[in-house]
This record gives structure tokens, C-alpha cells and sequence, in this order.
């Protein structure tokens, strides 16, 4: 399994565990993806937090409809990009394990029940320059691997 790590461990602080499960959603022909921007402006893959008794592929699809409205079929795991940062609108430090994800096929089922995002197709280079997350630019950069991008 691959494992990249990203930001700085700062030695003598308290890290807040916080476990994600990302998705790369393309267009039909793989020269888009889909990302979410947060009400702070950051824009990051869809996904979030893997609650309480989830495994990866139920969290992803339970975000997957609350952050887009899709259902899809998961694809290829990339693996694991761990990333340390510190979170100035939460005022805490936090370790985030990111596992990384491909989607085969979606469809749009519903509205998002997040409707505080914003949704917006990017190209693959854009998308990675506009990524906040070097976990999240990793799992892009490694689709682009898997489809010769």
C-alpha cells in the first residue's frame, strides 16, 4: 500500500485525529473533476470524515450524497496520504489520514444535502493547483498515473 506523507509534524503538540476518505470523480472523458469548495473558500476533493463504526466505502458514499447528491460506483484505492496541519479557523492541529479513491461511474440522484459548498468542474491541472490539501493533490497526480494524463 502506498503511504506519502504532507506538512510538517510539529514535535510537542497535541494532534486531533481526523481520518478521511477522498474521491477523484471524473467526466466521460477524464478531462475534468469534480471538487467542492468549503464556505472558507479551500477547495478539496469530495469526501470527509470517516464517522463512528464506517468503513471506508460507507463513509464515502454517505459523503458522496450529503456533499454532491451522487450515488457511484468506487473504483481503484490509491492509498493513504497522511497530512499534518494546523487549522486556524478550528485553532487546533490536526493528523489526517487521507485514503484515496477513483469513481467509476456516478449519477445524480438527489440535491446535495450539504447546501452550503460549492460544486464546480475543474480540468485536471487546475483542479490540483486549486486543491488545498497536498493529500488531495497526491490522489490526483496518481489518477493522472492510472490514465496516462
Amino acid at each position: 500500500m502506498t503511504v506519502a506523507t504532507f506538512g510538517n509534524k510539529v514535535e510537542g503538540v497535541e494532534y486531533n485525529n481526523r481520518y478521511g476518505v477522498y474521491a477523484i470523480i471524473s467526466d466521460e472523458t477524464n478531462s475534468q473533476i469534480i471538487l467542492v469548495q468549503a464556505p472558507n473558500g479551500a477547495w478539496f476533493l469530495p469526501g470527509g470524515e470517516i464517522e463512528k463504526g464506517e468503513d471506508h466505502l460507507s463513509a464515502l458514499k454517505r459523503e458522496l450524497i450529503e456533499e454532491l447528491g451522487f450515488t457511484a460506483q468506487i473504483g481503484q484505492y490509491y492509498g493513504q496520504a497522511d497530512e499534518y496541519f494546523y487549522s486556524s479557523h478550528r485553532d487546533k492541529y490536526f493528523y489526517n489520514p487521507a485514503y484515496l479513491y477513483e469513481i467509476v461511474s456516478f449519477e445524480k440522484k438527489q440535491d446535495p444535502l450539504e447546501d452550503f459548498n460549492h460544486i464546480a468542474w475543474f480540468p485536471i491541472d487546475e483542479a490540483i493547483l486549486k486543491l488545498k490539501r497536498g493529500s488531495h493533490k497526491w490522489g490526483v497526480e496518481m489518477w493522472k498515473k492510472q490514465h496516462h494524463k
